[in-house]
């Protein structure tokens, strides 16, 4: 056996797959087409917002690392929706895109355990439906686990007016044969499509005609494990579109690959491209475009809002119609990408694959968008490999109750996506009790663990709990416990201000996890139960759910279907005793 887990891209998947698989002890070989992209910001350089910042915290309260290296590489730092409930505040971060890869090619680099390699690779090794390595351009190599990770490159196309190539981001290399292979495995593949704006010099930007954006005074960090280093803030700013700018684009809209029937995929509708929301939204008279720096030590400025796939002489006219960008230098033009994902329902909720045991999937390539969902899944894919290779019965599975994580994969395994999924503060049911500010309290003992959270790490939880504790005691902090006195403050004042909130949805989340537990046994015969409605028997059959819960949030699936399905499995076990 060359290596325990193999993981087959390295974005922000997974760079957090490679790095747990790694920490927990296992031989890793990480491997990327393009060594120098490593967790590369294709978009716009941010992490964060609504829940996606919930997503970072849980990241960094299990151990995971996108949280440090935010911190350690942000441009600027603001708390979102401070005016509303603290439920929906998130924390949102610029980031120095050059800085944050090379910073976390850095972590990989320096991992022991963890080997990089650049090669591509065209097949899996599959024996008996197990997975047992990969194929690359040089060979074979073996490993008990087999992690893909491969974002916007499997299968990728760019798209800029009518011209289009096979490529990853950025011109970078796609990939063509392993989106063959999974075809060829019987996975259920389609086209999805996303897109960035253009990149322009920001000497050529006038920014008095813009809103400044600044930083916040008083700065948060992602991780708990430290706060982040004060620096100055470099700001972002805010024009508009016009009728001009609407003018231009729909003279040109059959111009665009999304519009001219060269992209057949579906894109995203949370972050459409210009072309789609002046389609969608006909009567709207401006949209906003966000002016946001990529690096402290670069004049390239990403303008996000305006993601296009129209032809390059037509986007000069077009963002020359805004506000500020007259004279603007574009540098990179927008493209669309379009691209392949497998359907997540054929996965676990470990994120394993349901046809070939050893075979993890994580990121885009599961249908969503985003550097934090992708984040997000590729540690728990990689704890969940990592835990099987070590021979443990145990896997990190958190419900609906416990973590947007939880929120994000269940969505994925039991509902599936037909667009890029992204991950949005009003799909949590139980958000009063995921805050991002109590993120290490949920989750960073099920970090310790699992082994990911270092001593460091767990005397900070420690004294993080124990401040808390003492406030909602009323009694005085040790010195030793004074650093943390503002965080424990605030998390008591919020948990008092909403105690009656709070424990109602504790008491929902009881019984939410009584139907979790409500195992249904794999040898179910959904055929044969007449009293769920055919759609119903249809949607279980495919599905196939794990627990009552879990059925009951399948599409299709009515609370008659649930009722039947509950009597059922009484009824079976009656008959057991």
């Amino acid at each position: 056996m060359d290596f325990d887990v193999i993981v087959v891209g390295l974005g922000h998947a997974g760079a957090e797959a490679a790095l747990a698989c790694a920490r927990l002890g296992l031989r890793t070989l990480g491997i990327t087409s393009t060594i120098d992209a490593i967790a590369s910001m294709s978009c716009n350089p941010s992490i964060g917002g609504p829940a996606k910042g919930h997503l970072v915290r849980e990241i960094d309260a299990l151990g995971g690392e996108m949280g440090l290296a935010a911190d350690e590489c942000y441009l600027q730092l603001r708390m979102l929706n401070t005016s509303k409930g603290p439920a929906v505040q998130a924390l949102r971060a610029q980031i120095d895109k050059s800085m944050y890869s090379a910073r976390m090619r850095r972590a990989l680099e320096l991992q022991e355990g963890l080997r990089l390699r650049q090669t591509s690779v065209e097949g899996l090794m599959v024996r008996d439906g197990v997975a047992l390595g990969v194929i690359t351009e040089q060979g074979e190599i073996s490993a008990r686990a087999v992690i893909i990770a491969t974002g916007t490159y499997l299968g990728g196309k760019v798209f800029i007016g009518d011209w289009q190539a096979e490529s990853g981001p950025d011109r970078r290399q796609p990939s063509i044969g392993l989106a063959r292979e999974l075809a060829r495995l019987g996975y259920r593949m389609r086209r999805f499509k996303t897109g960035t704006s253009a990149r322009v010099d920001g000497r050529t930007i006038d920014y008095d005609a813009m809103t400044r954006q600044p930083g916040d005074e008083s700065i948060w960090g992602f991780s708990f494990l430290r706060p982040p280093e004060p620096r100055e803030q470099m700001d972002c700013w805010i024009t508009y579109t016009n009728e001009e700018t609407h003018r231009v684009i729909r003279e040109n809209l059959h111009r665009a690959a999304m519009y001219s029937g060269a992209i057949t995929g579906t894109g995203p509708r949370y972050c459409p491209s210009i072309e789609t929301k002046l389609v969608r939204f006909p009567d709207r008279q401006r949209h906003q475009v966000y002016v946001e720096p990529q690096g402290r030590f670069t004049n390239e400025v990403y303008l996000a809002g305006i993601s296009t796939s129209l032809p390059s002489k037509v986007q000069d006219e077009m963002i020359r119609t805004i506000p500020g960008l007259a004279d603007v230098h574009i540098i990179r033009y927008g493209y669309a990408i379009e691209y392949d994902v497998i359907d997540p329902r054929e996965l676990k909720p470990t994120l394993e694959s349901k046809y070939h045991p050893g075979l993890y999937f994580a990121g885009q390539i599961n249908g969503t968008s985003g550097y934090e969902e992708a984040a997000a899944q590729g540690l728990i894919a990689g704890i969940n490999a990592a835990l099987s290779c070590i021979g443990k019965d145990e896997r990190l599975v958190l419900d609906r109750s416990q973590a947007y994580i939880g929120v994000l994969i269940d969505d994925l395994v039991s509902k599936g996506t037909d667009e890029p999924y992204r991950l949005m503060t009003a799909r949590a049911e139980y958000r009063l009790l995921l805050r991002q500010d109590n993120a290490d309290l949920r989750l960073t003992p099920l970090g310790r663990r699992m082994g990911l959270v270092d001593d460091e790490r767990w005397r900070r939880f420690s004294q993080r709990s124990a401040a808390i504790a003492c406030v909602r005691e009323g009694r005085e902090l040790p010195d030793n416990l004074r650093d943390y006195a503002d965080e424990a403050a605030q998390q008591v004042a919020v948990e008092r201000s909403f105690a009656g909130y709070i424990a109602k949805q504790r008491r929902q989340v009881e019984e939410f996890q009584k139907l979790e537990r409500w195992a249904i046994p794999s040898d179910v015969d959904y055929s044969a139960l007449h009293r769920i409605s055919a759609e119903g028997r249809e949607r279980l059959s495919e599905a196939r759910p794990s627990s009552v819960g879990q059925a009951s949030r399948l599409p299709g699936i009515t609370p008659a279907d649930v009722m039947a399905l509950i009597i059922h499995l009484r009824e079976m076990e009656r008959t057991d005793d």
